[in-house]
């Protein structure tokens, strides 16, 4: 039960978790973007047969393969986790979320690991055509990989296509379309890969920027540019898109994922958007979440908007969740923890009822769950009654609020960086605009820092749910000491800062080196 949860594991156990996710996601995405750049300098060098472009991709090859082989490692240790810290979680909806992670096993790391060998050791050994596929395939198999572990983690915040078995106590997959192609996967699918493709070019950028200024490797360092500066500009559009669709997404899935972002505490019609706001350091008397500012300006009617298509659209905000909102329909959390009980009373029910042979009383019970009113009713509200304090509902309002107003922030300046790199890069002036180059080099920590917020909004912003409404974490945990978890945190931490530093020091030495001559 969970009065006996030690709330001291449950935190450590979440710290590990996000310890590992953030060192992971330091690898990934520039994973998941170099290797299509990698895989356009090549179709370049096969199509028009210049040996500089054959010189090019080999270079920036050879820092995927270095990014490529870390990232593994923390990836291996992240999904293990599910097993060894949640396994409770893993029991109740493991028949649902194990099925992308083994895909993503099966099929697309099967790809990356098959063909990149033939990428990095088939050179002069097999066709100029084979390679390049190869190169390819090694792309997409990337970018599956990524979209299965998408898949999952998007079903974790809108779960679809399931059904709860009485007799087990687990939620089973019904329709395996309805997982992979819930609005909520394709989106966030789209959107980090695209914010993966920005932050692969402004690496690409950043080194060849800084090949110029020490007056080295200029063919190579203005080709690179170009390329990364279309491919770039395509990407941060496409993530503003993919982005706005998210937060109309966010707006209708987590409502209060949505008014944490803005720091939205009374909903209203036509409300605006913050466009910059700084919260007070007064905390809510009632819990550790800021709600005063003291510097906001905002945009009129523009929240509204963003979420419903509407400017004079009601968006709610916290406390019409906490408290409800009878006019606009929305039910207060005390009334979905009163229904949660009764899905979980019904449950508990039907088990006695079954252990006791009362198949009358069973047969009765397990009709309930079969019944589309009682699922809708009560049973989605199933994890509200592990809640005993209505104000755990609410998530991190600050940390939410700034991540989501960084990586906004930071999309619309790279969509002005690109445009402004490609503009230099056209008219051939990058070697006079040496101020410019700079910049270039102290914005590559940018993207990393964008693409980590956005995980924070995800994943901070749903909080105290792993599973949205079905599943809080602290009813999640495995049932082991807090001192491993502890012990563990800290080996990871080390682990994972020693192979960061060997990441970025084999890099550097990698970059200094340069690319080999005549591309052998």
């Amino acid at each position: 039960m969970l009065e006996n949860v030690d709330l001291s594991l449950v935190d450590w156990s979440r710290w590990q978790f996000a310890l590992t996710a953030i060192y992971h996601w330091l690898f990934v995405p520039l994973t998941l973007g170099l290797s299509f750049l990698v895989a356009i300098m090549e179709s370049i060098y096969v199509k028009t047969g210049n040996a500089q472009w054959k010189r090019i991709t080999k270079f920036w090859a050879t820092l995927f393969g270095i990014n490529f082989a870390i990232g593994v490692a923390t990836g291996i240790i992240l999904e293990f986790e599910f097993g060894t810290n949640w396994s409770n979680y893993s029991w109740f909806v493991g028949d649902i979320f194990g099925a992308p992670l083994a895909i993503e096993g099966i099929l697309a790391f099967f790809l990356e690991s098959t063909f990149i060998a033939v990428m990095f050791f088939g050179w002069n050994k097999v066709s100029k055509k084979f390679h390049l596929l190869s190169t390819w395939l090694v792309a997409i198999g990337s970018n599956l990989s990524a979209l299965w572990i998408l898949v999952a983690n998007a079903w974790m915040q809108y779960p679809a296509g399931m059904h709860f078995n009485p007799d087990t106590a687990r939620n089973e997959m019904t329709n395996f379309w309805d997982v992979l192609f819930s609005p909520v996967a394709i989106n966030k699918f789209l959107h980090t890969i695209s914010s993966g493709y920005v932050l692969a070019s402004i690496f690409v950028i950043a080194i060849s920027a800084w090949y110029i200024l020490k007056n080295r490797e200029l063919q190579l360092a203005k080709k690179s540019i170009l390329i990364a500066a279309i491919f770039g500009i395509l990407s941060s559009v496409f993530a503003a898109f993919s982005g706005d669709s998210s937060a109309r997404l966010m707006a209708n899935k987590q409502p209060m994922k949505f008014a944490a972002i803005e720091g939205l505490y009374n909903g209203q019609g036509g409300a605006p958007l913050v466009a910059i706001g700084f919260m007070s350091n007064e905390p809510d008397s009632s819990k550790n979440y800021l709600k005063n500012f003291t510097i906001k300006i905002e945009i009129p009617n523009l929240l509204s908007y963003l979420a419903y298509l509407d400017k004079n659209a009601y968006v709610a905000g916290i406390n019409d969740m906490i408290h409800g909102n009878a006019k606009q329909g929305i039910l207060s959390a005390y009334e979905k923890i009163e229904r949660g009980k009764i899905a979980r009373e019904t449950l508990k029910d039907y088990k006695i009822a079954v252990k006791n042979k009362d198949s009358a009383k069973s047969s009765e019970l397990r009709t309930k769950f079969e019944d589309k009113s009682f699922q809708d009713n009560y049973f989605r509200y199933f994890g509200y009654a592990f809640i005993t304090d209505v104000n755990s509902l609410i998530p991190s309002v600050p940390i939410t609020f700034y991540s989501f107003h960084i990586m906004v922030f930071l999309g619309f300046y790279f969509v002005l960086f690109f445009i402004l790199v490609y503009i230099f890069a056209v008219k051939d002036s990058l070697e006079r605009r040496r101020k410019f180059l700079w910049i270039a080099i102290f914005t590559l920590p940018l993207p990393w820092l964008a693409s980590e917020a956005g995980w924070m909004v995800a994943e901070v912003g749903r909080q105290p749910w792993t599973i949205q409404d079905y599943l809080p974490t602290m009813a999640s945990v495995s049932h082991i000491e807090t001192t491993s978890v502890q012990i563990t945190f800290w080996l990871f931490a080390a682990i994972f800062t020693t192979l960061l530093i060997a990441e970025i020091r084999i890099m550097l030495k990698q970059i200094k080196i340069g690319p080999k001559e005549g591309g052998k």
